[in-house]
C-alpha cells in the first residue's frame, strides 16, 4: 500500500437477522475503504470471532440470541479493549446508550442509519474517536442527569478557553482534523489538548468529555 492509499477497516457484523446482514454487507461493499470480513449470528459467535480474526471493528446488535449484546460488549472489551465496537440498534432509550457507553463501546448507531452515517461512524472509530448521533446526545445527557454520579465533577476553571473551544467543536461531532482545520492548528495539537480535557475532567474517552461538558453547561449543541 503506498502512502496515498488509505488503510482498508476490516468489519465483522454480528446480527441474528441475515437479511440485515446482508444489507449491511452490500452497503458497505460499496465503500472501497471498508472491508467485511465476517458475520455472527448470535452473541457467542461474535465473542469467539472477534477475539480471533483480525478486525478493527465490529457492528454489534444488541439483541441477539444465546449472549445478548450487551454481555458480547463486556467480554470482547474485557480482552480485548482496543477492537472498536459499534452498537446496532433499534433502541434509542436513555438507558440502553448510557448503560453501553459504560461497557465500552466506541459508537452507537440505530438501523435506519443511512449508509453515509454509518461509514462515517466506522471511519471515526477506526481513528480512535467516538460516534453518538446528534439526535441521540440529548436523550444522554438527559439520563445522565438523572442518574447520581460518584465521580467528582471536574472544575471548568481548570480548562483553558482552547480547550473548551476543542470540547465544543468535539459536542459538535468534528473530527481531530476537522477541529484543526478550522481553528488553524495541527491534528497534532488537537489531539495533546484532548489529552489534557480527558485527564482534567477525568474521563477516558471524547464522549465522556462531551457529555461532562454538556451537563455542566460549559458547551452546547
Amino acid at each position: 500500500m503506498n502512502k496515498t492509499e488509505k488503510p482498508v477497516i476490516r468489519v465483522m457484523i454480528a446480527d441474528d437477522h441475515a437479511l440485515i446482514r446482508q444489507g449491511l454487507i452490500k452497503v458497505l461493499s460499496l465503500e472501497p475503504t471498508i472491508d467485511v470480513i465476517a458475520e455472527a449470528e448470535n452473541g457467542r459467535e461474535a465473542i469467539e470471532k472477534a477475539l480471533s480474526l483480525p478486525l478493527d471493528v465490529v457492528l454489534m446488535d444488541i439483541n441477539m440470541p444465546e449472549v445478548d449484546g450487551i454481555t458480547a460488549i463486556k467480554e470482547i472489551k474485557a480482552k480485548d479493549d482496543k477492537l472498536a465496537i459499534i452498537a446496532l440498534t433499534i433502541h434509542d432509550q436513555e438507558e440502553y446508550l448510557v448503560q453501553l457507553i459504560k461497557c465500552g463501546v466506541s459508537g452507537y448507531v440505530l438501523k435506519d442509519v443511512s449508509p453515509d452515517e454509518l461509514v462515517k461512524a466506522i471511519h471515526q472509530v477506526y481513528r480512535g474517536e467516538s460516534y453518538i448521533p446528534q439526535v441521540l446526545m440529548g436523550k444522554v445527557l438527559k439520563e445522565l442527569n438523572r442518574l447520581s454520579s460518584a465521580v467528582q465533577e471536574p472544575d471548568p476553571d481548570r480548562l483553558t478557553p482552547r480547550e473548551l473551544e476543542i470540547l465544543q467543536e468535539l459536542a459538535l461531532g468534528l473530527s481531530n482534523k476537522e477541529i484543526g482545520d478550522k481553528l488553524f492548528i495541527s491534528e497534532k495539537t488537537v489531539k495533546n489538548h484532548l489529552t489534557n480535557i480527558f485527564q482534567k475532567c477525568g474521563v477516558t474517552d471524547r464522549t465522556q468529555a462531551v457529555l461532562h461538558g454538556l451537563k455542566n453547561n460549559w458547551i452546547r449543541l
